[in-house]
């Protein structure tokens, strides 16, 4: 098998031609395009509509001169407690990756990496890191990367290098995604393996894990049911009530209960956790297409929520449906709580069929979903927006949305297993932009 990491001769010649053999990306020219309608309020980071992250290290070179980033941060934003409204968290997923070389399979491009919480200031035109700290199991042992290994809580992945080498399962995994940043200076982090909520000190070490499975800190679970997340589609939001009483997440897609009908729903499942006695609370929330992913869920009170819902797919100049990425607010009053005091793997029936098996008939059996309310779309709000993955949401002081993306460390699937090519943005073509972290400052209606 080809050496996929280069000699130092193959390394200096890469280097050489750099800005003249390899294609030009982020790193060398600005985003440039319409200033969003938003940026006409006196704020000052409205007047801004967006910022870049500045200058993302190169953390990889392939032999095609093509870079992996960090970079990576916009899985989840929030706000940094006691920072200033311009001070703002920002978090990596388990790193950058691609489909390997068999079914089911991952190649992790740099397998030491550790998921990251960074904290960003917006200076000018861009978000500078000021700060940074991996996620880890305890001091100076940062794991936390890889998926899980086979049972109850395995992502059905199997994990590979770039060379082709096995990599071994982590039980203690994550694919960090949901953040909520507390004001004593710890972080509440959920992920999309387990699902699993862990909580991390304010350097990253870990304090205490919640999971569906028999391994949560002091007992504390989170419902069985919740064990049958899709396979890469955990528990993707991740928020606290205003009173600091319910820590509450929010699934990517509908659970696969069974597998075969979670294709054909748009409901997905909202979970509360009490966070004094680890009691749970179940509602329902319909999204507007099937196709569609919920990427992030933001406390506006103790029942009044709002959602980030959104599709895969690029946003294309001039062409405002060419891509789904909205803001909800909703509201859990009057919602049922589909809670299963058995706490069964299936959790409760309803005429003998689990939630996902209704088809979103849930009026039939009784249960009212969340109501739900447009609050912004961000595609008509901002022209300029280029971003598949518009990923989370939080709110400044002054009630100014702030949306960020994951730019997948500038990188997607290349034509063979395990290889990788640069993500380029269709709506800047034929101009080669590889994508890179933004913060879209919006005002919501």
């Amino acid at each position: 098998m080809i050496k996929h990491v280069m000699s130092a001769a193959s390394l200096m010649i890469c280097l050489s031609f750099f800005f003249t053999a390899c294609k030009k990306d982020i790193n060398d020219q600005s985003l440039t395009g319409v200033q969003s309608e938003n940026a006409v309020a006196e704020n000052s980071l409205l007047k801004r509509a967006h910022v870049t992250q500045a200058s993302p290290l190169i953390i990889y070179t392939n032999a095609d001169c093509y870079n992996v980033y960090n970079g990576g941060y916009g899985s989840a934003i929030a706000t940094a407690p006691g920072q200033g409204s311009d001070a703002f968290y920002l978090m990596t997923d388990r790193g950058s990756n691609v489909n390997g070389p068999v079914s089911d399979s991952k190649t992790f491009i740099l397998p030491s990496f550790s998921p990251q919480i960074a904290l960003f200031k917006i200076i000018g035109d861009s978000a500078v890191k000021q700060s940074r700290d991996n996620l880890k199991r305890w001091a100076r042992k940062s794991s936390y990367r890889l998926p899980n290994p086979g049972g109850a809580s395995s992502s059905g992945e199997t994990a590979y290098d770039l060379n082709g080498n096995l990599l071994a399962a982590d039980p203690n995994g994550l694919d960090a995604e949901g953040l909520v940043a507390m004001k004593d200076g710890s972080f509440w982090v959920s992920d999309e393996y387990g699902p699993h909520i862990v909580h991390f000190n304010s350097t990253g070490v870990t304090l205490g894990r919640i999971s569906p499975f028999d391994n949560g800190s002091g007992g504390r679970q989170i419902p069985a049911v919740f064990a049958l997340r899709r396979a890469n589609r955990g528990m993707e939001g991740l928020t606290l009530t205003k009173n600091g009483g319910y820590l509450v997440g929010m699934m990517q897609s509908p659970l696969d209960n069974p597998k075969s009908v979670a294709r054909s729903t748009r409901t997905v499942r909202i979970l509360f956790f009490n966070l004094a006695t680890g009691k749970t609370k179940q509602f329902l929330y319909q999204m507007e297409s099937k196709d569609n992913v919920i990427s992030d869920i933001l406390a506006i009170g103790n029942k009044e929520f709002l959602v980030l819902e959104r599709d895969g797919n690029f946003p294309l100049v001039g062409q405002f449906t060419s891509s789904f990425k909205k803001v909800y607010r909703i509201n859990v009053t009057g919602a049922t709580d589909v809670s299963d005091s058995t706490n069964s793997a299936k959790g409760a029936l309803y005429s003998d069929k689990t939630i996902e098996e209704l088809a979103d008939d849930l009026a039939s059996v009784g249960i009212i979903p969340v109501r739900k309310f447009l609050a912004l779309d961000i595609i008509a709000a901002a022209p300029d927006y280029a971003h598949d993955k518009a990923e989370g949401i939080t709110l400044t002081d002054e009630g100014v949305l702030a949306v960020s993306n994951d730019d997948d460390f500038g990188i997607i699937d290349g034509a063979s297993g395990g290889t990788y090519i640069p993500k380029y943005l269709p709506f800047y073509d034929p101009q080669q932009v590889v994508d890179r972290g933004e913060i879209y400052f919006l005002k919501l209606k």
